[in-house]
């Protein structure tokens, strides 16, 4: 099994590569076909369902291990999961809109941009730290735990759910069993 760092950061690359892909366009604004404007959507939709999945892992397994092994945990916890509740609020909103409309590359842009502060946070704030507090043992541990719970993670943002462990861990299979539910009535997430 892969460590925590090498999980996370496997999703960091993906999340990297979506976002650029994103950022490229086309657009509404540079013309964008309508087949190119749903696609636009798809890969919008793909990004909001794998961040949904990595931001809920990581705030049941990533931040309380943050908290529990380094002297400012606490802090640096509390800032990054600050980061992703805003994140969540933008990701629900973005997920409401269409590619067409008016505001959604505003949004995405915004999204885009707190996305990669936030990557950046993580691995050159965080990660360090916790790579020489961690035993090989307990990096393992946390990796699979990621790795495994993303077979039942939630694929949307709930941004109104708090970022707490215990209420996360409660919550969470509900909220991944309705949002599967809600995504293959809508064909969300699909190939």
């Amino acid at each position: 099994m892969a460590d925590v760092f090498t999980v996370l950061a496997k999703d960091h690359e993906e999340v990297k590569g979506m976002l650029a892909e994103l950022q490229k366009g086309p657009t509404m604004a540079t013309g964008a076909s309508e087949d190119q404007l749903a696609l636009r959507k798809k890969m919008t939709e793909e990004l909001i369902i794998e961040e949904s999945k990595h931001e809920a892992l990581e705030e049941m397994y990533f931040w309380p291990a943050v908290r529990e092994h380094l002297a400012a945990g606490n802090t640096l916890a509390d800032t990054a999961t600050g980061q992703e509740q805003d994140a969540k609020r933008v990701l629900a909103e973005l997920d409401k809109l269409q590619a067409g409309d008016a505001e959604f590359e505003k949004v995405l842009g915004k999204f885009i941009v707190d996305a990669r502060e936030h990557i950046a946070f993580e691995e050159t704030q965080v990660w360090p730290g916790l790579r020489t507090a961690l035993t090989g043992e307990t990096a393992d541990e946390l990796g699979g735990k990621i790795a495994e719970g993303k077979k039942s993670a939630p694929t949307r943002p709930h941004p109104n759910t708090p970022a707490s462990p215990g209420v996360l861990k409660a919550a969470g299979p509900v909220a991944a069993a309705t949002d599967k539910a809600r995504d293959k009535l809508t064909g969300r997430g699909a190939d």
